[in-house]
C-alpha cells in the first residue's frame, strides 16, 4: 500500500492525526483527486446537493465606523479595504442609515472598521445604537471584532448582535510583520474565551496564503477552532489578495492551496458550512480558485463568476443553486430573510 492511500484511508475513517493532515497539505496535485473526491461526497451526504450563492448587493451593507482610518496599516491591506465600505463614524449617523436600511428592503449589515494598535475594532461606542437597532427591527447584525476586551463582549450580547466575525491567526511572523501587532498568539484564545462566555456567535475567518502567498500555520488554525470547542456552524476562508504597493512581495496564493486548505477543514469538521468569501483573487485566476474550491467542498459562495455556476451545473445537472441577498456569514436561521429578488439576481439568470 501507497504512503498516500494509507493517508487517504486514515482521512476516510477519521483516524487522521494533525500529523496526517499535515501530509495531506504536501501532497502533489496529482495526488489529490481522490482527496477533493472524498470532500465532495462528506459534503453532498451533510448538505445535499446545495450551493448557496450570496451577493450582499445594497441589502447587506459593510460599514467602517472608523471611516477610512485603521492604526495598523497591515501589508496586505494598508486600509484598502475600508474605503470600499460605507463610511459612517457618528452614532446618528449610523442609527438613520440602519433605519432606512430596515425601511427599504434591508437584510441586515456588517458592522466593521479599522484596527486600533491593540488588534481589537473600537465597536464599544456604537453598542447601544445597534442595541436599539436590534430592539426595533429584525436587521441581522455581522460585527468585526478583532481582540475584544471583555466590556465590549459583554455588550455585544447585550445589544444581540447576530455573529461575530472573528479572523483567526496561528502565526507569529504574520503577527508581526504584516499585521504589525504586539501581542502574543494568545491573545486569540482569551477573545475567543470572551466570545463563548457571553454565548456570542462566532463564525471563524482565516485568511489562505496571508504569510506572502504561501501555506503557513493554516492548519494551526484549523486545530485552534477544534481545540478552542468553538463548534462553529460555519467556517468563512478568505483569500490573500497580494497587494499592489506593499514593500513587501506577496504572490498569489495557488488555487490548489486554496482547494487543500478547504478539504482539510471539510475532514476536520464534516458537519460545518464552509464558505469562500469575498475577499479573493481576482481577474483571469478567479474562476480556477472557485472551480477548486467547489471540487473541494464548500457549500457557500459570496459573489462567484457566473461562469463558474454555468460551469458546476454542467458537471452536475442536479445541482441546486440558493441565492440570498447578504454576506457569506449569516446564519442559516436568517436565510429566509436574505432570499434574493430577481432585482438583486440579475447577473445570474439563465444558468
Amino acid at each position: 500500500m501507497s504512503k498516500t492511500q494509507e493517508l487517504f484511508d486514515k482521512i476516510k475513517s477519521r483516524s487522521a492525526s494533525w500529523s496526517d493532515f499535515s501530509s495531506f497539505l504536501d501532497l502533489k496535485a496529482d495526488k489529490l483527486k481522490p482527496f477533493f473526491n472524498l470532500a465532495q461526497n462528506i459534503t453532498r451526504k451533510n448538505f445535499g446537493n446545495v450551493l448557496k450563492v450570496y451577493n450582499p448587493s445594497t441589502r447587506f451593507p459593510a460599514i467602517s465606523i472608523t471611516g477610512s482610518e485603521c492604526a495598523l496599516k497591515c501589508e496586505h491591506c494598508n486600509k484598502k479595504y475600508l474605503k470600499g465600505m460605507k463610511q459612517i463614524t457618528e452614532n446618528n449617523d449610523l442609527e438613520k442609515f440602519l433605519i432606512d436600511l430596515y425601511e427599504n428592503d434591508g437584510v441586515g449589515a456588517l458592522i466593521s472598521g479599522g484596527s486600533e494598535l491593540d488588534g481589537s475594532v473600537p465597536l464599544l461606542n456604537f453598542l447601544d445604537t445597534i442595541k436599539k437597532i436590534k430592539n426595533h427591527t429584525n436587521l441581522v447584525i455581522n460585527t468585526h471584532t478583532g481582540l475584544l476586551n471583555e466590556e465590549t463582549a459583554k455588550k455585544l450580547a447585550d445589544a444581540k448582535v447576530d455573529m461575530v466575525s472573528f479572523d483567526i491567526t496561528m502565526d507569529e511572523e504574520i503577527v508581526r510583520s504584516i499585521y504589525h501587532l504586539n501581542i502574543e498568539l494568545s491573545e486569540y484564545k482569551r477573545a475567543i474565551n470572551l466570545l463563548k462566555k457571553y454565548n456570542l456567535n462566532i463564525v471563524p475567518h482565516i485568511c489562505i496564503g496571508l504569510y506572502y502567498g504561501r501555506l503557513h500555520k493554516e492548519l494551526a488554525c484549523i486545530k485552534f477552532i477544534q481545540e478552542t470547542k468553538i463548534h462553529p456552524s460555519l467556517i468563512v476562508l478568505i483569500v490573500l489578495i497580494p497587494p499592489k504597493y506593499s514593500k513587501t512581495k506577496f504572490e498569489t496564493p495557488h488555487p490548489i492551496d486554496i482547494a487543500k486548505v478547504i478539504a482539510l477543514i471539510r475532514f476536520v469538521f464534516p458537519n460545518t458550512e464552509i464558505s469562500l468569501g469575498c475577499m479573493r483573487p481576482r481577474g483571469k485566476i478567479k474562476i480556477e480558485v472557485e472551480k477548486y474550491a467547489l471540487k473541494a467542498g464548500i457549500t457557500r459562495i459570496e459573489i462567484p463568476s457566473k461562469d463558474t455556476l454555468i460551469w458546476l451545473r454542467s458537471h452536475n445537472s442536479k445541482i441546486q443553486y440558493k441565492f440570498f441577498s447578504a454576506c457569506c456569514a449569516i446564519p442559516e436561521k436568517y436565510e429566509k430573510l436574505a432570499v434574493s429578488k430577481d432585482v438583486d439576481n440579475k447577473r445570474y439568470l439563465n444558468i
